[in-house]
């Protein structure tokens, strides 16, 4: 791949960037954005994707996520959770080094949200996933497993999450991660009751979801985002 588009593992801590909560995050020069919001990193990940989803309260949590990146709705996800149960399954196609992860979160004395968890202390030891494979963590009850595929060809678990975390870059940079076929296919993989949130409020998104059986609202945004969509299935669904 040339100079120009340089893949998310050859990015490096000059491509970190802090964000107005304080947190890092990183600019990617293939798709022109950041992983996470600029008015707010850690902040977007815990209004959109932990809140918007509920996840928090849910007794054992199954999580999809789609676009792992660099980890930052995870580290929401084990601040919120703690030590309760979780399952919790992402797919990143172009991981980024493990040294951006580690700067991420500031190292050990890092105040960042979920950074001294175990689950993250131990995803830093073991990153990134192999190609084409998956690296799976496991800490007593709560069990991680990043795939390292494209999640456009990979088979997603259907009827199974409580919460996903549709997490790509933006319609805009990576239309593909938004077409109606595949966000039927990610509804698909929402148990009965299960919440999907994401931080795009486009229209096109919101009528996809809204074809593939969700019920769709758009909710208030964190800082910098005036709305983000919140989609459930409905409960009587049928897989």
């Amino acid at each position: 791949m040339s100079s120009e588009r340089p893949t998310a593992h050859e990015l490096g801590v000059a491509d970190l960037h802090p964000t107005a909560d304080g947190s890092l995050t990183l600019q990617s020069r293939r798709f022109g954005q950041t992983y996470g919001s600029a008015h707010g990193a850690e902040t977007q990940a815990r209004h959109v994707f932990v809140e918007g989803t509920g996840v928090a309260g849910c007794p054992r949590a199954r999580v999809l996520e789609i676009g792992f990146g660099v980890g930052q709705n995870l580290r929401a996800t084990l601040a919120a959770r703690g030590r309760r149960p979780l399952d919790y399954l992402a797919y990143e196609y172009d991981p980024v080094s493990a040294e951006v992860l580690t700067h991420l979160t500031g190292g050990e004395e890092s105040r960042a949200a979920g950074a001294g968890h175990p689950v993250w202390q131990e995803l830093l030891l073991a990153w990134p996933p192999p190609a084409g494979g998956e690296l799976t963590i496991g800490v007593q009850e709560q069990r991680l497993r990043v795939r390292r595929l494209d999640v456009l060809e990979a088979e997603l678990p259907r009827g199974w999450a409580d919460a996903v975390y549709l997490d790509g870059f933006s319609p805009q940079a990576n239309p593909e991660l938004w077409s109606d076929e595949f966000l039927a296919r990610v509804a698909g993989a929402l148990a009965p009751g299960g919440v999907l949130a994401t931080y795009s409020a486009a229209g096109q998104v919101r009528r996809a979801l809204l074809a593939a059986g969700l019920h769709v609202e758009k909710r208030p945004g964190p800082p910098g985002k005036r709305e983000f969509l919140r989609a459930v299935r409905p409960a009587e669904a049928q897989q």
